[in-house]
Formats: C-alpha cells, sequence, structure tokens
C-alpha cells in the first residue's frame, strides 16, 4: 500500500517541457507512494506508451517536438485501459474540448493544485477511466469556433470550461444561471455547437420578449383558426429544434400555464400545438437561462417547483465580471481586435488604462466591457488608450433634461396609453394598408407584422418623452424593467441619452 493510503504503488508516467513542473510532480506523486517516469518530449512518451509502460499517464499539451493532443488518439487505441490527465497553460474552453473529445480522462489547467492533481490520480487509478468516453474513431473534431468569446483565465472560468468539455457528450438538461450581460447564450451556443447534436438547428427564445399571451404559439406553434390572426399554421420553437437545441432565456419569465405545458414536454417528450388535437414527438435538448433567483419564484408560486427541478439538471453559475477581474484585460484584447475586424480603428490599451478597468464594477458584465471597447475604438483618436479615456468612458452621464425630448414624441407617448385615439389611428391606417391591396388579402403573418411595427416606434417613442430614463419608460408603457431592456436589445432601438448611461441601462 502507498503511504498516502491509495493503494498498490502505480507507475505515473510525466510528461511536461518545463522541468520545474516535471520535478513538482515527480516528487507529488513519489509521496503518494508511486512509481514515477518523466520526459521533456512527445517522440519518447509515445515510445513509452508503445512499450506498454505506466498505468496512468500526466501530460502537457505543448512540446518542442509535437502537440500531445494529436497522438492522445493512438494512446487511447493502443493503450484503451491507461487514464491520460492532460495540463495546459492554454486555458481555452477550446483546449478544454479537444482534450475531452480525444479521450483524456481529466482535463486541468495551469497553473494547477497538487490536491486536485492527486485527486485526480486517485480517481483514474480507481479504474473510471475510459468507461463513458467515446473511442477515437468515433470523435468528430468540428471546428471551433473562435468568435465565441469564452474569455477568462480565472478559476471560475476555468470550472466552467471543464464542466462544458464534460457534458459536451450528453444530452443532460442544463440551467445556467447569471447576470445580465455575462454571456449566458454564448455558453448555451458552445453547449450545441461541442455537441452531438452541433449539426442540428440551435433556436434560442427569450421569454421576456414576447408578449405572455402568445408564448406557447411561439413555443409549441398554432393551427390555422387557433385564435383570431391565425390564418395559417405556424411551426413552433420546439419543431424548429427537433433534433437540435432549444434555447429558454429568461425561462423565469414564463407564465405559469406555459410552464405547465412544457413540464409535460419535458415529461413525456411530446407536445400539442395551439388549436391542434395530435400529438407530436419532441426531440430536443433544452438549455434553459435565467437572471432571476428561480428557488424565490418557486417559493413566491411564481415557478413551478417540479419545472424547477426538470430543469436545474446540471447548473452552471455564470460569475459577473466584478467577480473574476482577471479576465478583463484578455477579453478587452479580443473585444479590440474584434472591433478591428470589423473596420474601426486599430486600439491598445496602455497597462495604467487596464489598472483603471479593473476598479470598475462593471454592473452591466461582459456585454458593457464589449460596449466600451467598440466605443473607445471609434469615438477616440488614440491609437494607445490612456486612463483619462477610460475614467470619461466610465463616469456616469446625466440624461438628458425631458424637455429636450421631441415635443411631438413626449405629446405622443403621454397620450399613447389609454388614449382610444390610438386605437382608431391603428384602426384607419390598416383600412388603408387593405385599400392599398385593393381588396386581396396581404401576405400571411399580419399579426406578428402589425405588433413588430407597433411595438418598434411604440417604445421609441415612450423612451424619446422620458429622456431615455427607462425605468420612467417601463411604468409609463406597464411593463417591467427588465422586459423593457430585453425589448430594447431586441429590437435594435437606440436610447436618446448618455452613452455610458445608455450602455449600462440595456446591459
Amino acid at each position: 500500500m502507498s503511504p498516502a493510503g491509495d493503494g498498490p504503488s502505480a507507475t505515473i508516467l510525466v510528461a511536461d517541457d518545463d522541468r520545474s513542473i516535471r520535478t513538482v510532480l515527480h516528487q507529488a506523486m513519489a509521496r503518494l507512494g508511486h512509481q514515477v517516469q518523466v520526459t521533456g518530449n512527445v517522440a519518447t512518451l509515445w515510445n513509452w506508451v508503445e512499450q506498454g509502460a505506466g498505468d496512468l499517464l500526466i501530460t502537457d499539451v505543448m512540446f518542442p517536438d509535437g502537440d500531445a493532443l494529436d497522438i492522445l488518439p493512438r494512446i487511447r487505441e493502443t493503450r484503451p485501459d491507461m487514464p491520460v490527465i492532460v495540463m495546459s497553460a492554454r486555458n481555452s474552453l477550446q483546449t478544454a474540448v479537444r482534450a475531452t473529445e480525444r479521450g483524456a480522462f481529466e482535463y486541468l489547467p495551469k497553473p494547477f493544485d497538487l490536491n486536485e492533481v492527486a485527486r485526480a490520480v486517485r480517481r483514474g487509478l480507481a479504474g473510471s477511466a475510459g468507461k463513458d468516453i467515446e473511442s477515437a474513431a468515433e470523435v468528430d473534431d468540428g471546428e471551433f469556433d473562435e468568435r465565441l468569446p469564452l474569455i477568462g483565465r480565472s478559476p471560475a472560468m476555468q470550472e466552467i470550461y471543464r464542466t462544458l468539455a464534460r457534458l459536451m457528450s450528453t444530452d443532460l438538461t442544463v440551467m445556467i444561471e447569471g447576470e445580465s450581460g455575462t454571456g449566458k447564450e454564448l455558453i448555451a451556443r458552445a453547449l450545441h455547437q461541442y455537441g452531438k447534436r452541433r449539426a442540428a438547428p440551435f433556436i434560442a427564445i427569450n421569454m421576456a420578449a414576447i408578449p405572455r399571451e402568445l408564448i406557447e404559439s411561439e413555443l409549441f406553434g398554432h393551427e390555422k383558426g387557433a385564435f383570431t390572426g391565425a390564418v395559417a399554421r405556424k411551426e413552433g420553437r420546439f419543431e424548429q429544434a427537433d433534433g437540435g437545441t432549444l434555447f429558454l432565456d429568461e425561462v423565469g419569465d414564463m407564465p405559469v400555464e406555459a410552464q405547465t405545458r412544457l413540464l409535460r414536454v419535458l415529461q413525456e417528450g411530446e407536445f400539442i400545438s395551439v388549436g391542434g388535437s395530435r400529438p407530436r414527438h419532441s426531440d430536443v435538448r433544452i438549455i434553459a437561462a435565467t437572471h432571476q433567483n428561480l428557488r424565490a419564484l418557486v417559493a413566491e408560486g411564481q415557478f413551478r417547483e417540479d419545472l424547477f427541478f426538470r430543469l436545474n439538471v446540471v447548473p452552471i453559475r455564470l460569475p459577473p465580471l466584478r467577480e473574476r477581474k482577471e479576465d478583463i484585460a484578455p477579453l478587452m484584447r479580443h473585444f479590440l481586435v474584434q472591433a478591428m475586424n470589423e473596420g474601426l480603428p486599430a486600439k491598445s490599451v496602455s497597462p495604467a488604462a487596464m489598472r483603471r478597468l479593473r476598479l470598475h464594477d462593471w454592473p452591466g458584465n461582459v456585454r458593457e466591457l464589449e460596449n466600451l471597447a467598440h466605443r473607445v475604438a471609434v469615438l477616440h483618436a488614440e491609437e494607445i488608450i490612456e486612463p483619462d479615456v477610460i475614467e470619461n468612458e466610465l463616469t456616469e452621464r446625466k440624461p438628458a433634461p425631458a424637455g429636450e425630448a421631441a415635443p411631438q414624441a413626449a405629446e405622443a407617448a403621454e397620450a399613447a396609453p389609454g388614449d382610444d385615439s390610438l386605437g382608431l389611428a391603428v384602426e384607419r391606417h390598416l383600412g388603408e394598408y387593405f385599400a392599398a391591396h385593393e381588396g386581396a388579402l396581404p401576405p400571411d403573418g399580419l399579426y406578428d407584422r402589425v405588433l413588430r411595427e407597433i411595438e418598434r416606434p411604440l417604445l421609441s417613442v415612450t423612451l424619446a418623452a422620458t429622456g431615455g430614463n427607462q425605468l420612467k419608460a417601463a411604468k409609463l408603457l406597464g411593463l417591467n424593467r427588465n422586459t423593457l431592456r430585453k425589448k430594447i436589445r431586441g429590437l435594435d432601438i437606440r436610447v436618446v441619452r448618455g452613452i455610458k448611461q445608455d450602455i449600462d441601462e440595456i446591459g
């Protein structure tokens, strides 16, 4: 038995081109009572594998003579019972996914925790390696989308990368929790893109951006004549996502009636369209997201407890940017490169300006940082951004006085709620619309088109009347503030207000 009580002594292969890391791992594994062989190149490592040496392998990724991940499928084929623990300083989602897809038992980012390495070795030697991993012949590397800004070396992000890598070959339902602007949809898209349903559709629906009375129709579709305006059958998001992934964003805003129907789909794997009678089979992976505390909504009776447990199979919490400030610099650099690729001037940020960025609390999270990067790229002539520019951009700007809004806009917004003239105006314009078609019916989907065409100017006029104050606008419209924010973003409405406050409000 080993001195640490880890079972019989094993032979651990350690491959890393950093001599200090080889020494640390050699000493740590020896203290656990194991025999250790170390090397700094891929060629020696492969020779050991071919010769049958070692019971477990701990390896880096990049070596002077090659990439260990390139030979990982061959290692799996030659030594299917040998667990492989991959460690890398390239702490990205792509590295974690590549390691997992190619048969790694565990992926650990550098700098690593020796206790975590010891736990991984113990699990590997216990015989769990290879039981639930696809064979190398079944692996499809696919094309990694480097545009996904899942960037960060913070411990919190590294744990998320590892979780995503473990989930990619499953169909488990995932609940993503996080504040607005943290990147919940990016996580959902990564789960789909790197998963086994990647060739099928990824369909997203934002519960906060859809009128409550239309959510069931949006999710499950409707039949012709199901309700006023249903002039033709319409596919719902479940049908559109068949075989793929359905992302339910802001699921906490789902009405209770729709919650009941969603629960049935999750339980029975089928649904019935609005106005329909024939059950339809559902083959989708569900990923949900929310910025709200669903447990609190359950306690208040606003969210079904049984649905919560159905959705919360694997919870992923996205930390706000203020909890992972070490990621601000790489994120800022990424967004500036992104801005340059979009045709904006090339910019860089001085070390002092980076320090100023770290002092900010980032209430709008990653989205706020992205908006800031694009703003400084387009509004400032300096090639190197200094602290004074960041200070000015992060300083709260006062909203424009309400009196500066267009008088006509203010009049319209104040008169709109509860004023019968609005309904008469809509009726008049629709009459003109039908008359223009000389009695012929316009194209299908008029109900949705009218809603879209009325909603955008209504929100724009109301925001203009309130000087861009979203809290006042939401109250005037009778909407939840978060719902208004989602609609602003979804309809791409530009709020006429100080730039900083506009970005923070929407973020």
